[in-house]
């Protein structure tokens, strides 16, 4: 027997809290990765672990806000604690893996494509082995082609919002990486959820309860606060670094900047003496005469003595 799925049981509420979760991590994520992108700070693994904790947070956040809206018609759904945590940490592990990628291989396309595919995949395992604790009267299936498409969207999602992040540094990057962010997990999300079949066991009923789980609102909302309560902390933790947020401390200072143009890898600097400005003859001096400053400078050139020299 078929079982009726309901992905929007509360309407648009869950899909638009989720999408926004989706967003806010990807932006505190993000907004760290850019911080320590290309830097030699002693808090760069820090830096980079609290982006990657805030992107897995933030997206598995999003995906069992997504689940609150789910139900079947015919049997109550549940959920295994076990796997919903474990789906968290693998997301955080998958997520990290790629942002260390990219934080210490920086810009070129190799880095950048394998730090996006790792960072894809771990949203999308994060989403199927929660999908793997879901507990109720029947047997899951899913079709092949649309959970291909679903991969396909989180990790073209997330390899862009790297690209952004990397290439276009700044707070207006940032920002907008995070909307693809939130793009990706998002879509993959509700791509994913409609590749999903669910076949009910013979004589399963309403008045049966989840075998192996607790429902959706004793389990998923005392769970979720504890991210939520993260992000806030990471939010307060961007807000209070304003290089964060406006800066731009990636980049390192040019060489130029600190030796000056002039200056040559195995030269010593040099102090560089001002040239004094040429002054016109003076119409009140004698014809044939010039100034004491040319004169001088004359006879240093054609290394005669000067005055100044006895």
């Amino acid at each position: 027997m078929q079982g009726t799925i309901d992905g929007f049981s509360y309407g648009l509420v869950t899909p638009v809290a989720a999408f926004l979760m989706a967003c806010l991590g990807g932006a505190l994520g993000l907004r760290c990765t850019a911080r320590f992108l290309r830097t030699r700070h002693p808090w760069k693994p820090g830096g980079l672990a609290l982006g990657a904790a805030s992107i897995g947070s933030g997206v598995w956040t999003m995906h069992f806000i997504g689940m609150l809206g789910f139900s079947v018609t015919e049997v109550p759904v549940g959920y295994d604690r076990l796997t919903t945590f474990a789906s968290l940490a693998v997301a955080i592990v998958m997520i990290g893996i790629g942002i260390f990628i990219v934080g210490y291989r920086g810009t070129t396309p190799m880095a950048l494509v394998t730090g996006g595919t790792i960072t894809g995949l771990g949203i999308a395992t994060m989403h199927y082995l929660g999908m793997a604790g879901m507990r109720l009267h029947g047997r899951i299936e899913y079709d092949t082609v649309t959970v291909a498409l679903s991969v396909l969207i989180a990790v073209a999602a997330a390899t862009a919002a790297l690209w952004g992040i990397v290439s276009h540094r700044g707070f207006p990057a940032s920002l907008a990486a995070s909307v693809v962010m939130g793009v990706a997990a998002t879509g993959m999300h509700y791509t994913a959820m409609a590749a999903l079949h669910i076949h009910l066991d013979a004589g399963a009923g309403a008045s049966d309860g989840a075998p192996g789980g607790a429902p959706a609102t004793e389990l998923l909302v005392p769970m979720l606060v504890g991210p939520a309560v993260f992000l806030l902390l990471a939010g307060v933790v961007v807000l209070f670094d304003p290089l964060m947020v406006t800066g731009d401390p990636d980049r390192e200072r040019p060489v130029e900047a600190v030796t000056g143009p002039c200056r040559r890898a195995g030269v010593p600097a040099q102090r560089i003496r001002p040239r004094r400005p040429y002054r016109e003859p003076s119409p009140y001096e004698p014809p044939g005469r010039e100034p004491a400053e040319r004169t001088a400078a004359t006879s240093r050139r054609q290394g005669s003595p000067d005055l100044h020299d006895w």
